[in-house]
């Protein structure tokens, strides 16, 4: 956004509570890797530049390009700037951060969409000697306590978090209610690739018949791998990762209570996923790629035991850690506007909010499938900066007559 504002030459400033790239650099596991392809990280005149376009970055890397996208485009960010309040005055905004008060005609907020991990009030019936853990604070598998870990959640996050502890040597059981089974690589191209070519990615929010839903959706479960490798529920099975269904409750005595869906779960998992790979096949039939890349083929589907476990006692001593990858919310505390909803999200029109001059960036499928990704985010810039640009036109224009 700010790339967009300097190109239309409009005066503004970037407010950063810590360093550029804050969140990669403090809320992201050690070995993180991106998941999508390094040349799917297209922003505003910037790109990838490397030799290895079809890899996936590691944190490190992830932290630099960012760093480096803000220092090529000058944009002109004040870090350690935390906004406090942001109210309507009457012709703008204030902002107040700990570094002092700003005044505004415009605010976009691009705070994110993952500022606080989801937890379920009953995790306060977790046994004291029982870790618990949230994707955002989980590292690595040795800042755990020895023993069992039970993960809570099998999208990407959770997926990813359960292969890596299984494979330290502590014994993993999964917990999954919906997901979105996909494969890294399919008919030799990454997943990725596909859809960003078939135009799924670039769906608008205002061609989806229920834009509530599709903001729900779960990620897929996708890993960024140097080997390109599916991380599906098979193969963490195949690892030894126990899998049980959805938490749905824990007693006061610290039982805990997985819902029996499990394989129903998986079977609509597989049948999202046979879907996916069939528009993928029609568009490569009728763009006449079918005799360029390797035929059509399904992942068997999930395999499930035939009843899987329905309790666990977490008293027992068998689980010392819980890692909750339930995903997360956004953080409005410091909005003071009449602008959320009853479940505190922000009420928007592809990211034109009901109050004037208010813009978010980087909400699930805010204009397009693709709007939490990296390379989302330039399309989405342009277009609320089309209609920010309108906003100030009509402003001036008002003052002036």
């Amino acid at each position: 956004m700010s790339r967009c504002l300097a190109d239309r030459a409009i005066d503004h400033v970037v407010l950063e509570r810590g360093e550029v790239a804050h969140s990669w650099r403090t809320e992201r596991w050690d070995s993180l890797r991106l998941l999508t392809p390094n040349w799917q990280s297209r922003l505003p005149g910037f790109g990838y530049g490397g030799d290895d376009p079809d890899g996936y970055r590691t944190l490190p890397e992830i932290i630099a390009f960012i760093a480096s996208y803000a220092k090529a485009i000058a944009a002109p960010v004040r870090t350690h700037t935390t906004v406090t309040s942001v109210r309507a005055t009457g012709n703008g905004y204030l902002v107040r951060t700990d570094q002092g008060d700003w005044r505004c005609r415009i605010v976009v907020i691009a705070s994110g969409a993952c500022n606080i991990a989801r937890v379920p009030a009953f995790a306060d019936r977790v046994p004291r000697a029982i870790a618990q853990v949230t994707a955002q604070q989980y590292r690595n598998p040795g800042a755990l306590p020895d023993g069992g870990v039970l993960v809570m959640g099998a999208s990407a996050s959770g997926t990813q978090i359960a292969a890596e502890i299984q494979r330290s040597g502590r014994p993993v059981t999964l917990s999954a209610g919906e997901h979105i089974r996909a494969p890294r690589v399919y008919r030799g191209k990454d997943l990725e690739w596909w859809m960003d070519a078939a135009g799924v990615l670039d769906q608008r929010y205002d061609e989806v018949d229920d834009i509530g839903r599709a903001r729900r959706v779960p990620s897929l479960q996708l890993a960024g791998t140097p080997d390109r490798s599916t991380l599906d529920l098979n193969a963490l099975t195949a690892m030894g990762v126990t899998l049980v269904g959805r938490l749905a409750g824990i007693s006061e005595d610290g039982k805990a209570q997985f819902a029996g869906s499990l394989r129903n779960m998986c079977a609509l998992s597989d049948l999202k996923m046979g879907r996916l790979l069939d528009l993928i096949d029609d568009w490569a039939r009728v763009n006449g790629l079918d005799d360029k890349v390797e035929p059509p083929h399904r992942p068997p589907p999930t395999r499930v035991e035939a009843s899987p476990p329905l309790g666990l006692d977490l008293t027992s001593g068998a689980i010392k850690t819980i890692i909750w990858a339930t995903g997360f919310r956004p953080d409005y505390s410091w909005l003071d506007m009449p602008v959320l909803d009853r479940k505190g999200m922000i009420r928007h029109d592809g990211g034109i909010v009901a109050a004037p001059g208010l813009y978010l960036m980087g909400a699930p499928f805010l204009r397009r499938r693709k709007s939490t990704l990296i390379d989302g985010a330039g399309a989405d810039a342009r277009d609320l900066c089309d209609h920010l640009v309108s906003f100030l036109d009509s402003r001036l224009a008002r003052i002036s007559a």
